[in-house]
């Protein structure tokens, strides 16, 4: 039951996340501002958010990650439930920042507690875990189109969304995983800080590549093929079906491959994927190659954390924490870069950038082999 609630964490993370992205016209129409302002915000929400990571390490570190959990999980809401009505901006950015510190502690504290789910029972399901999250992400997108399209508004389901992350929040204090990873009495601080790159630039990477395909897919399909709008988000759509495909295999392929060569796996498959959307100018090839980017992200981010939290055996909440701050910085790269090379050699070559970082992180994977529980002095 424990596990359940868990997932229900990672549903409540992906249910807002995607209800905040795709209400975005409805707070530039509502409030009257532009695609600069939204910009700003969202940079302002993932320097937040770097900041809600830390926080959550702070609070696992005192009383357990499920106290961090089911704060930020409490702060999403408030954040989500503030932006369903029309406030000054000051307020409404307020609303927004706060929604982000909540979302960094919340996406800190999810992975610790999965890999708290992953050592009680024994086996893997942390990719479960995520495929949760993926899962309740495109559900929020089609019910925000049903939402929208039915006249009762973005607004109703950023209120759904608030309420689900208030609930889980509430149940989940007493039914998330009671345990913690207390530090050690003596553990490696080299060790540390190499688990924590390795798996860093995994999530990095990974991430990376996700915000480039999340922010830029539909963009590419419309504007540089051509693509109807009907059609125009086919590939953010194949790209999250693949994410959840992937995921709900991982927990049974990652133990059979190893660690090491699922994220060589997938690396490659993601690089095949974005380099298929630089070689080959087509609607449909563009479609198949954000696919193969899914189905190589969808496992690679789980088994980063997965491989953080098992090679620092009591400290693994600190490292998690820390691994997840790769996490910003990836998708703030993935969405900043392609913008700002689609003026001057247009977004197929742009999907260079994601394409040349899986590459020159392949190299990574061998230290990801390399790495052990530290050993006390």
């Amino acid at each position: 039951m424990r596990a359940v609630w868990v997932a229900g964490g990672y549903a409540a993370q992906g249910l807002g996340y995607a209800t905040l992205v795709t209400a975005l016209p409805m707070f530039k129409e509502r409030q009257h501002i532009g695609d600069g302002y939204v910009s700003v915000v969202l940079l302002l929400i993932c320097v937040a958010a770097a900041g809600g990571s830390m926080v959550a390490d702070r609070v696992a570190a005192r009383w357990g990650s499920r106290y961090a959990l089911a704060g930020g999980l409490l702060t999403v809401a408030a954040g989500l439930a503030l932006s369903t009505v029309w406030t000054p901006m000051p307020v409404f950015t307020v609303a927004l920042v706060g929604y982000g510190v909540g979302l960094g502690a919340v996406d800190a504290s999810l992975s610790m507690q999965g890999v708290l789910v992953q050592a009680r029972l024994g086996r893997s399901v942390m990719n479960r875990l995520f495929a949760a999250y993926t899962a309740a992400a495109i559900l929020a997108a089609l019910l925000m189109s049903g939402f929208v399209a039915s006249g009762a508004g973005a607004a109703v389901m950023v209120g759904v969304a608030a309420a689900f992350a208030l609930i889980v929040a509430i149940v989940g204090r007493t039914t998330f995983e009671p345990g913690r990873t207390l530090p050690a009495a003596h553990h490696s601080t080299g060790g540390n800080r190499n688990v924590v790159l390795v798996c860093g630039l995994l999530v990095f990477t990974a991430f990376l590549a996700d915000s480039a395909v999340s922010t830029w897919s539909s963009v590419y399909l419309h504007d540089s093929l051509l693509a109807s709008s009907a059609a125009a988000p086919l590939g953010y759509v194949a790209y999250q079906f693949a994410v959840l495909v992937s995921r709900l295999a991982g927990d049974h392929l990652v133990p059979r491959l190893g660690q090491a060569r699922s994220a060589a796996g997938c690396i490659t498959v993601c690089a095949l994927g974005c380099g298929l959307v630089v070689a080959v100018p087509s609607v449909a090839m563009a479609v198949v190659g954000f696919a193969l980017t899914g189905i190589g992200v969808g496992i690679l981010v789980p088994l980063a954390f997965t491989a953080a939290g098992e090679a620092s055996p009591g400290h693994s909440d600190e490292v998690i924490a820390r691994v997840n701050l790769f996490n910003y910085g990836g998708a703030l790269l993935g969405a900043v870069a392609l913008g700002a090379l689609s003026a001057p050699i247009g977004l197929q070559l742009a999907f260079l950038v994601p394409t040349l970082a899986l590459v020159l992180t392949l190299p990574v994977v061998r230290r990801l082999a390399q790495l052990r529980a530290p050993l006390p002095s």
